[in-house]
């Protein structure tokens, strides 16, 4: 690195480091002058063109250079070709200016006349700017409207291209909201354009200024300030323009301009802070040179009398403070990234009440995670107030983060405490269950996937100790949920949330995470491969977050209502809009009487207010809406039945109708908040009752048709929103869509569909070696396999035992064997009631279907996608385990596999594709018959391909995630800005608190004056905070919303056990009572025990369950609908009981729910399960009064309980609930069933089998009902349907159906068929065979079912049936004489097919490269082409990967994903691609010393040699060195381990140990560092030493990444990373050839036309990012091959017949398979064989040139012999030899002389003969357009048309010019000329002979 010294004022040294060449620029600092020092020669040509460019382009003084005098530069001698104003022309700027703006070219030296503030010094002819936009340089300069010129062009690569964003453009914007700006600026590529310029004006850089600083005052997400703050930071703007602006301001002479100095200082301080914060690593020099230079242009600004702010001063002094403190933490090596969180953070030991809660993260840190940690919280004051806001913030977000965090600290701290109890093994912690976490083993990341929320990961954990769970209701895996994935025992770790929940992919161990920022950051860094521990907490952490964002950006002075909720006021206040105007007018909520009566009346005066009867309102119900209507604070209580939605919806009804009190010049919506989307739907319906327009629903899912329309979603779709749009979101919304997603969409959608099949075998072809691949396809015929088959056929389905023939016949062979592994036997389960399952409507309360954050698959719906993964498993997999039906290579009539069949066949291949077992590379080498190997190692060698196949596309994967996570992140802030249009407009927003918490940004632009908040009770008050803005005026609580309307002996349970009075409504007294019951309410008492779940979570009641089931079906054979009745249940693990025994068949219709998820419902009917009976005497959340309500408030008409009343007794309110029970005699053992049709008839139901004596629903007589058929009723008494219309008779029918007395076999209800189906004998009269046939079915039709008899024409039986078509293919296998000369054996239709059968007799020939040849006689077509040599390199790479190409002379670079790697990144290139070297700070240090150097340097410190302190989680000591990654084994609990003996010192007591990372082996220290120093020995005895990365003693494993050994891992790498770019070729040099490709692509025209699919594959190919100097040779030779056979077809089109035309393309298609072919490596054999068959097909189209001549001359005839020998050489079998060459030319040659290629139709004695007879000099011989020869005399210029004689073409010519077509007949006398004119006739001699 170089650095700059240089002196202000005297004895001040600064010194500044750069890396690139530096503009040389002059400043001016406290009045001294600072000189840079020239640059070295290598820069002066950038810098000459930055000028002028080169040659005309600078002024006639100094000829586009500035004059170089020591240090600094001037523009010496400018003349009229440089600027003559250093800044500015003071006169006729703007004048000038626009001239300089209309595009004028000024002529040679550019802008002449001082034109406006450009810094452009020399430019060359004719330059000019447009707002900035950059014109040409170099000669030429404008050439008019949008045309470049100048022939530097090209050479000038920095300058940008497109439309820049100019002055005006960036005025308008300014005008814009803050969002709209940063919005605007971080997707419009010409604000990028702009930026990158290297000069701009002063006036225009103010204005950037001022427009970045207003932009970082928006509320956008961090993802648009982030980019945008990445953009400035990488810009020339940062880096070069602003700091040269800065420094010369005090040159400034414009006194409006200086004034506005003050802001703009004010404005640049904004945006170093800004992008400090957000890029604290990567900025922090930048910032520190700018911040030192505008400190010093302020002290001369104010030396110069400009009066500059304090503050200004202030915010630079904090600015410098943060620079200091990073600088500090970068000296220390712990300022390691931009993604560093804490980065930002004091250091300085505060204590952790000190510090401002808004420095805490939201996250858990590791040192939470300690056993030791105990976290800081303040009690929440709840009788006192707060001493201030910020305390009040600071309470309850600590409060409510400790929340979500204790769990998960507690539960991982008692999963760390229990693995160091049980030592190193995690066996016996996988069955262990935890209090507050759940724990998932052995996670592993398995493809990436694109969501509309970003980027997302599907993870695979063991599903092994989780088989007892059901997913379909555990409250496992939500939504939302935090997983926290650690691979090191929690000393770092990963967070995540749940994204996507499917239990059918959670029963195979699979859910969609996706990880927050900065776990995206950490995860690039770690292996893929990698294996965690995933722990999830029980909180639903999306609530936690979203709130606590809140609370972080929450400014104290905008608290709203600090008056009551921090200074606890008790007096409230009139909302503040009344004070002006409290004039209401109630008309519109008044009862219908009193409507028109009602006045307009002052609402702050209590005696004015209208009786509450004109309102329609009761005593309790006008108070509360006279207090919510005149308070600015109003809470509104109490219990079920009382009316507060009545009255909520009644003050919404006359908020809105007296809109214009609350805002008097906009409208601004009123906000109604609930907990509960149930809850939003009810309000909101009531609303649109009064409120038919403006309701907008923003969150949830809806189940409201009302509501359907003004869900956001719905409302932002619409055509009329989208107009509306202002165009720069419209804009910003398109320029944000990226091709990342589709790369990245495609690349996973990949991934994922390879894991639920069999993968085809061509998408495996690149990955399988050609020996393989041959042998793949070379199919046994003699095993049977079905080749004949019309449907689709997969080789590899066969190939793995899955196919038609293979897996019948094994599994016929294994149905009495038991098979190596047992099958998975999928329960055949009756159809059951579909439950409203707990998990569904957790997460339907938790997902939020806003359209609010949507990324680039906007408007796509998840159906949309589904059906792109369908198409790609359709292209991808030839077995589909997903699938039910029959595949595509299953279907057809020759195979109809069997259910159990394909049962056991997915099984098999789930069991197979789950192994993680695959064949080495090695045992792959050792195959050469694949067909040979046994089916387990067939499906090693599968998974071998398999994992190539999955590598690949996950490293291309890995490329494109970054990008498309910042379209994401972007393109959501566009969305939000979008919708608020929508909410602006709105007159009621809806949303749940979930999702105002989330789209709280949103709330505070829309500024809701009013808010209602329903279920107030269930919300915490941080939730409330966080939902209202600054300018919220109104806020009503709302307390439990619904009202029930139970009969009074229900009541009677509530009151005065939990109210202490409630009402009866009249209409409840008119309930009829329940039928075939004695008894509207009974709780049921028992003593059977409950059964804990095996998850551990629930509890289950086997006898409860049944007899509510019992009671439930009961109650329908009462003709109940199933919709009157609900089952409750009060724990989760009752529901699954209850549902496995309430098939959908009788139940459907039925609600079943646990208690928690039924809060505002109600029915009829309500069966009530409370599951506890145990000996212990645990009733769990039973004795909480809240719940026991809920449960007994729900029913309207009836409720039954069920539950053991000896436990619940111990719980005061149950034991009151039993006295009143009791008293009204409503409980005991069982319950009483009435029959309805024989009241004397009684039953006594204590369980479910006593039902059994109403066995439908009345009693056990028969009932012995006459049916119209005739039969008696069957059924006992049933109180349903007594007439008997809904009644099917079961009995048998006694129909007769034909003549012959046969009758009907059908049940009597069900319609007799009208033909009888009877099958009798009959004989078939075509074959006389006898056969069973339907009795009204003619034999004459009937297809007999008998095997064929007849013989095939080739005298084989036919296989088909008697009656059916016989078979056109004989498969009866013989020997088969190919046209190779070979014999085969093979099915016998083949000897009448045109398409032979292929020949598998091994080619065995010797290539060039000494190696037989593996292909085969057919794969070889007969030698002429030969497979790629399969014999591998296996040669070490400089990689110390073994080179895996075929038989190569030079070893290509290596193509594997790249394994170096540090602590802090991973590259992720190709392994033969030089690696970018980390430039991170060395984190190798420990207390004895530590490293200065960067990561990628070789260490300035030695190993540390003292014993490693810390002891391991099973209590011992650490057996490693300090500084050192401490070895995960302990010298007691794994003594036999690393005592044993390698280097003889192991067993030392004091021995330590060094662990390897990637093969993890110990190793004793002092002989590894022996070892590691051998080649620093070797290079100091100055001894040839192998470059190469030191590998593992023990198993020769590279060592990459080691903090102790990185000075020799570096220094190895070093030198690796040079013999890669030695391999790879200098950059520069590849790019030059690259663009010499790309260039003689294009000059190739005919490939263009002819080769389209060729060409625009090859410009792609070149096009890509790393090429290597290998890869560009193998794209010359493609495109030297592809140019001359274009040119052969150009010949085809245009000079051969169709017929030959059409056979000469088949053979070029034939050469471009090959040639195209992605084994292609043109190695000796390849192209020598490709060179004899592009002879070939040159002589080929010779010889078709020849014959189309003679077809026009019609003298065909003449050639057939000699043609037909030419074409017989040509088609010959085998190596088109040089010998073979020469005979066809010799063939042609003959040709020529019976037939010459003049197309004169005469012999060479003939022409030269007409020619002398004629004596006409040259160029009087002419041609027509078809060929034919005629003469012009005279002077030889045509002046009269003809008509040819031979074809009628018009002939001659006008004026001595020949008619169109007509040429020069050169092949008669060699004139190249017409001989008319004298000049040109002299072109036809040579001057010899003149």
């Amino acid at each position: 690195m170089d650095r700059l010294t240089f002196r202000v004022g005297i004895g001040n040294e600064l010194r500044i480091s750069y890396k690139k060449p530096i503009k040389v620029v002059l400043f001016f600092l406290s009045n001294c002058y600072i000189f840079l020092p020239g640059l070295e020669n290598d820069h002066r040509e950038n810098q000459d063109r930055r000028r002028g460019g080169r040659g005309r382009g600078g002024g006639r003084g100094g000829r586009g250079r500035g004059q170089r005098d020591g240090g600094a530069a001037f523009p010496v001698g400018a003349g009229d070709g440089a600027e003559r104003g250093w800044w500015r022309d003071r006169d006729g700027g703007n004048r000038r200016e626009q001239e300089a703006d209309r595009g004028r070219p000024r002529g040679r030296g550019g802008n002449r006349e001082n034109v406006g503030e450009r810094l452009e010094i020399g430019r060359g002819r004719g330059v000019a700017e447009r707002d900035g936009a950059w014109m040409g340089r170099g000669r030429g300069g404008q050439r008019g409207e949008g045309e470049e010129g100048g022939r530097d062009e090209k050479r000038d690569g920095a300058r940008p291209h497109g439309r820049i964003m100019g002055y005006k453009a960036l005025e308008e914007l300014y005008q814009e909201e803050p969002t709209v700006v940063a919005i605007s600026l971080s997707s419009d590529p010409a604000f990028h354009r702009l930026l990158s310029a290297k000069e701009i004006r002063p006036d225009l850089i103010q204005l950037v200024c001022s427009v970045l600083s207003k932009a970082f005052e928006s509320r956008a997400e961090r993802g648009t300030l982030q980019h945008l703050a990445g953009v400035i930071k990488d810009s020339a703007f940062f880096q070069f323009t602003l700091p040269q602006h800065v420094g010369g301001m005090v040159l400034e002479s414009n006194p409006a301009r200086r004034a506005q100095y003050p802001q703009h200082l004010d404005n640049i301080l904004t945006i170093l802070s800004q992008v400090l914060s957000m890029f604290p690593a990567s900025s922090v020099k930048a910032v520190s040179m700018l911040l030192t230079l505008l400190q010093a242009s302020i002290n001369s600004l104010r030396g110069s009398g400009l009066d500059v702010d304090t503050r200004v001063e202030e915010n630079g002094e904090q600015l410098k403070g943060l620079i200091e403190h990073l600088q500090e933490r970068s000296r220390e090596g712990t300022l390691r990234s931009d993604k560093d969180t804490y980065a930002l953070l004091p250091t300085d030991g505060d204590k952790q009440e000190q510090q401002d809660f808004r420095t805490i993260p939201i996250y858990p840190t590791p040192e939470e995670f300690q056993q030791d940690h105990k976290p800081f919280l303040r009690p929440n004051l709840t009788n006192q107030r707060y001493t201030n806001s910020h305390l009040y913030l600071d309470t309850h977000f600590r409060l409510l983060r400790e929340d979500f965090v204790r769990p998960l600290r507690e539960g991982i701290q008692q999963l760390l405490q229990t693995q160091k109890n049980l030592g190193n093994t995690m066996n016996p912690t996988k069955t262990k269950h935890f209090d507050d976490i759940r724990v998932y083993f052995d996670t592993q990341l398995v493809v990436p996937k694109c969501t509309h929320t970003g980027l997302a990961y599907v993870v695979q954990f063991d599903i092994k100790p989780l088989q007892f769970v059901r997913w379909q209701n555990s409250k496992r895996l939500l939504f939302g949920s935090l997983v926290c994935l650690s691979c090191n025992n929690f000393e770092s770790f990963l967070f995540a949330t749940v994204s996507d929940r499917d239990p059918k992919y959670l029963q195979k161990g699979q859910v969609q995470i996706t990880f927050t920022e900065e776990s995206r950051y950490k995860l690039a860094r770690i292996p893929t491969d990698q294996l965690f521990l995933m722990v999830e907490t029980t909180a639903y952490f999306e609530a936690y977050r979203y709130v606590l964002e809140g609370l972080k950006e929450q400014e104290e002075e905008d608290l709203p209502f600090q008056r009551y909720i921090v200074e606890c006021h008790k007096d409230v206040n009139p909302p503040e809009y009344l004070k002006a105007n409290d004039v209401y007018d109630l008309s519109s909520v008044a009862d219908p009487e009193y409507k028109e009566s009602i006045r307009p009346f002052h609402s702050l005066k209590p005696e004015a207010w209208p009786p509450m009867q004109e309102l329609g309102l009761d005593e309790s119900q006008m108070k509360a809406f006279q207090l919510a209507l005149t308070k600015e604070l109003a809470i509104i209580q109490g219990p079920p039945g009382t009316g507060k939605t009545y009255v909520g919806l009644k003050i919404a009804e006359a908020l809105l109708a007296n809109q214009m009190l609350i805002d008097r010049h906009a409208t601004t919506p009123m906000l109604v908040v609930c907990y509960t989307n149930h809850a939003l739907d009810q309000f909101l319906e009531g609303i649109h009752k009064f409120l038919s327009k403006g309701i907008v629903r923003v969150g949830g899912r809806s189940n409201s048709e009302i509501l359907k329309q003004f869900n956001l979603r719905e409302l932002s779709q619409s055509p009329a929103y989208r107009r509306s749009l202002p165009s720069n979101l419209q804009s910003a919304h398109n320029q944000t869509l990226c091709m990342e997603e589709r790369e990245l969409q495609s690349h996973s959608m990949k991934l994922e569909c390879s894991l639920k099949g069999v993968i085809r075998e061509n998408f495996l072809q690149r990955f399988i070696s050609d020996t393989h691949w041959e042998s793949l396809h070379s199919l046994p015929v003699s095993q049977g396999f079905q080749l004949w088959s019309d449907q689709k056929f997969s080789v590899i389905m066969e190939w793995l035992g899955l196919g038609s023939t293979v897996f019948q016949l094994r599994e016929a062979e294994n149905t009495n064997a038991a098979e190596g592994m047992a099958e998975e036997a999928e329960m055949e389960e009756e159809d059951l009631i579909e439950i409203a399952e707990e998990a569904d409507l957790i997460q339907e309360e938790r997902m939020i279907e806003d359209n609010w954050t949507v990324g680039p698959t906007a408007g796509r719906q998840k159906g949309d996608l589904g059906q792109a993964v369908r198409a790609v498993e359709d292209l991808l997999l030839a077995m589909n385990l997903d699938k039910v039906g029959p595949q595509p290579e299953q279907s057809g009539d020759l195979w109809q596999m069997q259910r159990d069949q394909r049962k056991k066949m997915k099984s098999r291949i789930r069991k197979e594709i789950g192994r993680g077992l695959a064949m080495t590379e090695e045992e792959e080498r050792n195959v050469f018959n694949v067909w040979s190997l046994s089916l387990e190692d067939r499906w090693k060698l599968y998974r071998l391909w398999l994992t190539r196949y999955r590598v690949e596309l996950r490293t291309k994967a890995l490329q494109s995630e970054v990008a498309y996570q910042n379209a994401v992140d972007r393109l959501a802030d566009v969305k939000r800005q979008q919708n608020l249009h929508v909410l602006k407009q709105a007159r009621v927003i809806g949303m749940t608190t979930t999702g105002a918490a989330k789209f709280r940004k949103s709330l505070q632009e829309v500024r809701p004056t009013v808010v209602i908040v329903e279920e107030a009770a269930e919300v915490l008050e941080a939730h409330t905070i966080t939902t209202l803005s600054k300018a919220c005026q109104h806020l009503i609580l709302i307390g439990d919303h619904q009202q029930h309307r139970m009969r009074p002996e229900i009541a009677c349970l509530l009151t005065p056990h939990i109210y202490s009075e409630l009402e009866n409504h009249p209409s409840v007294l008119e309930y009829e009572n329940i039928k075939g019951l004695n008894t509207n309410l009974f709780f049921v008492e028992h003593s059977y025990p409950e059964e804990q779940i095996k998850d551990g979570r629930s509890h289950q009641n086997i006898h409860e369950a049944m007899f509510v089931v019992a009671l439930c079906r009961y109650l329908l054979f009462q003709d109940y609908k199933p919709e009157q009745i609900t089952i409750l249940t009060t724990y989760t693990g009752q529901l699954h009981c209850l549902r496995k025994q309430m098939p959908a068949s009788e139940f459907s219709g039925v609600k079943v729910h646990v208690v928690d998820k039924y809060q505002g419902e109600e029915n009829d009917i309500v069966l009530l399960s409370l599951v506890r009976s145990n000996l212990e005497g645990k009733v769990g959340f039973l004795s909480i009064p809240n719940r026991v309500c809920v449960a007994l408030s729900r029913a309207k008409k009836g409720l039954y309980c069920i539950g053991n009343s000896s436990i619940l007794s111990r719980v005061p309110l149950w034991s009151n609930i039993f006295h009143t029970l009791r008293g009204k005699d409503q409980i005991g053992e069982a319950l009483t069933l009435c029959c309805q049709n024989h009241s004397d008839r009684q039953v006594k139901a204590s369980c479910a089998a006593d039902f059994k004596q109403a066995p439908e629903g009345g009693c056990n007589q028969p009932c012995q009902y006459r049916l119209d058929c005739g039969h008696v009723c069957s059924r006992v008494c049933h109180p349903s349907d007594l007439e008997h219309k809904k009644f099917k008779c079961s009995k048998k029918c006694e129909k007769i159906l034909c003549d012959l007395g046969h009758r009907c076999t059908l049940v009597c209800h069900q319609e007799c068929p009208k033909k009888c189906p009877m099958k009798v004998e009959k004989i078939v009269p075509k074959c006389q065979h006898s056969q069973m046939i339907p009795c009204h079915q003619s034999p004459q039709t009937f297809e007999c079912r008998e095997p064929c008899q007849k013989l095939l024409s080739c005298g084989h039986p036919c296989g088909s049936t008697c009656g059916a078509p016989c078979t056109s293919k004989c498969m009866v296998v013989v020997t088969l004489a190919l046209e190779c000369g070979h014999s085969q054996q093979g099915a016998c239709f083949y000897k009448t097919e045109r398409d032979q059968l292929k020949c598998t007799i091994p080619c065995l020939h010797q290539l060039k490269c000494g190696h037989e040849c593996s292909g085969t006689c057919s794969s070889c077509l007969q030698g002429r082409v030969h497979v790629l040599c399969s014999h591998r390199c296996e040669r070490l790479l400089i990689c110390s990967h073994k080179c895996t190409e075929p038989c190569t002379g030079d070893c290509p670079p290596c193509q594997r994903p790249c394994e170096n790697c540090c602590i802090h990144s991973k590259c992720m290139k190709p392994c033969g691609q030089p690696c970018a070297p980390c430039i991170e700070p060395c984190v190798w240090q420990c207390p004895h010393q530590s490293c200065s150097k960067l990561c990628h340097e070789p260490c300035d410190r030695p190993p540390c040699t003292q014993p490693c302190t810390k002891i391991l989680n099973c209590g011992h000591q650490c057996i490693g060195l300090c500084g050192d990654k401490c070895p995960n084994m302990c010298r007691i609990c794994n003594r036999e381990v690393v005592t044993e003996i390698f280097f003889g010192t192991e067993d030392e007591p004091d021995a330590r140990f060094i662990q390897l990372e990637a093969c993890r082996h110990l190793i004793e220290s002092t002989a590894m560092d022996h070892y590691m120093g051998l080649d620093d020995i070797d290079a100091n005895n100055e001894e040839q030493v192998t470059i190469k990365l030191k590998e593992c003693p023990k198993c020769k494993t590279p060592i990459r990444k080691n903090l102790r050994y990185g000075a020799h891992i570096n220094r190895s790498l070093a030198e690796i990373e040079m013999v890669k770019e030695k391999i790879n070729g200098r950059k520069l040099d590849i790019e030059e050839q690259r663009i010499n490709l790309q260039s003689k692509l294009k000059n190739c025209t005919s490939c263009q036309i002819y080769l389209g699919d060729e060409y625009f594959n090859i410009q792609e190919k070149l096009g890509e990012r790393f090429l290597t100097v290998h890869d560009l040779w193998v794209l010359e030779n493609q495109i030297d091959f592809l140019e001359r056979v274009g040119k052969l077809l150009e010949i085809e089109k245009e000079k051969m017949l169709f017929s030959h035309g059409y056979r000469f393309r088949q053979s070029v298609n034939q050469f471009l398979s090959w040639l195209n072919n992605p084994q292609q490596k043109f190695t000796d054999q390849q192209v020598c064989d490709l060179q004899r068959e592009l002879t070939r097909l040159n002589l080929q189209a010779e010889l078709n040139v020849r014959c189309q001549k003679a077809y026009k001359m019609e003298k065909t005839d003449q050639i057939e012999p000699e043609e037909e020998e030419i074409r017989n050489l040509l088609k010959m079998r085998g190596p088109f030899t040089e010998h073979d060459e020469l005979k066809v030319k010799e063939a042609i040659k003959r040709l020529d002389e019976k037939f010459p290629m003049t197309g004169l139709g005469i012999t060479e004695e003939e022409r030269k003969m007409i020619v002398s007879s004629l004596k006409m000099p040259p160029g009087h011989w002419h041609k027509c357009p078809n060929g034919h020869v005629y003469l012009i005399t005279e002077c030889g210029g045509a002046m009269e048309s003809r008509k040819c004689p031979d074809c009628n073409a018009t002939i001659g010519g006008q004026n001595h010019t020949l008619d169109r077509g007509n040429l020069v007949a050169t092949e008669m006398d060699g004139a190249l000329h017409p001989a008319w004119s004298e000049q040109n006739n002299l072109l036809n001699f040579e001057l010899p002979d003149i």
